[in-house]
């Protein structure tokens, strides 16, 4: 039985989830691996089934509460929300002003993310090996490519919301930066900002569906072949790094509903090319003591959770 000490430091983790999905090109999904409650988190969100609605209505509500773990649900979306409407503010200024400072910590973390799932890894084999190659060569892809141009349409707005949030939940991939991609970011931060209720009510119908149907899979996966679905999430956070490396050029830019300039397509560079191309300090050092940081947290998060 969890006491309250357990769930104030199930919504700390909630909200470092939080903080993690502000950021495109950062995944909550892998905050909830690195802090042990990734697994409960999936088996919680698959148990929203038929059962559960014949325990609410044949044993009450109380029944029903528990067998979908509601408390640790509870606990870990009160720590996502706070964070988005105070911390993840915080993160998201620092990422405008201080961009290479904090996609430094970023990419010290997820490479001890990486880590933490190799780690648990028994029995390497060719298999194994293939599969954590697959998943790094697919996120590599994934992060590399240009955003789509796509029509806001109904049908899109839908698969916007199942796909993004499938992308949100698993470790590697970030569901804004897949809204990116697919060209449906601007559409939903405006239909956020302008109350188009139509347009959200479509959306999040596609995220439950998304969330509901993916975690099931993830599950199975879990149960069924945790080693292989463990490459393959190292993989995917390997190969995410590429979203998340410090010194970038940018070579396009686009306009979001302020009206203000924002990276459309970028080019990685080195920290010495990354000074001759833009004429500014790359920072290496603090850079440098930021990804030690980042990666000594992930460390020592994942040593908690044994």
């Amino acid at each position: 039985m969890r006491n309250k000490r357990d769930y104030l430091v199930l919504s700390a983790k909630g909200m470092m989830m939080g903080i993690a999905d502000a950021v495109p090109g950062v995944s909550g999904g892998t905050i909830a691996f690195i802090t042990g409650i990734y697994e409960e988190l999936i088996d919680t969100l698959k148990s929203f089934n038929t059962e559960a609605l014949r325990l609410l209505f044949s044993q009450g509500p109380v029944a029903c509460w528990r067998y979908v773990n509601g408390s640790f649900l509870l606990a870990v979306l009160a720590g996502i929300l706070l964070s988005l409407v105070s911390v993840a503010h915080l993160t998201l200024y620092l990422l405008e002003h201080h961009p290479i400072l904090i996609w430094s910590f970023f990419f010290g973390l997820i490479l001890a993310s990486t880590w933490s799932v190799l780690r648990h890894i028994r029995g390497w084999s060719t298999n194994l090996v293939s599969t954590f190659v697959l998943g790094g060569m697919l996120a590599y892809f994934i992060t590399s490519r240009g955003p789509a141009m796509l029509e806001p349409t109904t049908l899109m707005t839908f698969l916007a919301g199942m796909i993004a949030i499938c992308a949100m939940i698993l470790p590697g991939l970030s569901g804004s930066f897949i809204l990116l991609l697919m060209g449906m970011y601007a559409p939903v931060l405006e239909a956020v900002k302008e109350l188009q209720w139509g347009t959200l009510g479509l959306f999040c119908a596609g995220c439950v569906l998304g969330l509901l149907s993916f975690s099931r899979v993830l599950s199975w996966a879990f149960h069924h072949h945790r080693m292989t679905t463990l490459a393959l999430l190292g993989g995917f956070m390997l190969g995410s790094l590429n979203k998340v490396w410090p010194w970038k050029y940018t070579l396009a830019y686009s306009i979001n509903g302020k009206g203000e300039e924002v990276p459309l397509m970028q080019d990685n560079l080195l920290p010495s090319s990354y000074e001759v191309l833009t004429g500014l300090d790359p920072q290496f050092w603090p850079a440098l003591a930021l990804m030690f940081m980042g990666a000594l947290l992930g460390v020592l998060m994942d040593r908690q959770q044994g």
